[in-house]
């Protein structure tokens, strides 16, 4: 089995190569790619993604990557509504679970015209691929399979990865290699 390093190499080769930009995976379906690693290497990914934003730029490559931490695009637009402060206070009165369930309906988290699509297609260049990260973050808040499913209606012309704190096989996302998430077949892994 391959390190995570050599995983994240490979990843990089297949994003820069051209073909994975036409944006179609097997059966010609929309590129949708989950790549998941162990939770408590969290931090070697974010830097590594972070490195590969840096390396490739439009000017040289001919495209860009998109790089969405979903848990800084929800504190964004909590910020925005100014709401930030109210999330504090209502959750110390009402607790966690009626929080969740408040910024879920502001957000829209549930509806295919999510709040959160919305922000990342506004914010998607024409010639990029979309990563999105910061899964681990979010929990429980938002549902990875939750937000691949509200994309997958939205975005369709550039590939998305995502970055997966946990386990895929190709139909299940396990949260941390611990909390089943739901089933989810339309994205393919991006590496073995």
């Amino acid at each position: 089995m391959a390190s995570l390093e050599e995983r994240l190499d490979e990843a990089e080769r297949m994003i820069r190569t051209p073909g994975f930009r036409q944006n179609k995976g097997l059966g010609n379906e929309v590129g949708y790619y989950v790549f998941d690693y162990p939770a408590e290497k969290e931090l070697v990914v974010r830097e590594r993604i972070e490195e590969m934003k840096n390396r490739i730029s439009k000017a040289h490559e001919g495209f860009e990557l998109a790089v969405f931490d979903l848990y800084d695009v929800i504190i964004d637009l909590l910020e925005q509504e100014d709401f930030m402060e109210q999330c504090f206070q209502f959750e110390k009165r009402k607790g966690m679970v009626r929080i969740i369930n408040a910024v879920g309906r502001l957000l829209q988290i549930n509806d295919d015209a999510s709040v959160i699509v919305q922000y990342i297609q506004e914010r998607t260049p024409q010639n990029a691929v979309v990563l999105l990260t910061g899964i681990g973050k979010c929990y429980p808040l938002l549902r990875s399979h939750k937000i691949l499913n509200n994309l997958h209606q939205a975005i369709d012309r550039v590939p998305v990865v995502m970055f997966f704190p946990g386990k895929y096989d190709g139909q299940e996302l396990v949260l941390f290699s611990e909390i089943k998430d739901d089933n989810y077949y339309r994205a393919f892994r991006l590496v073995d």
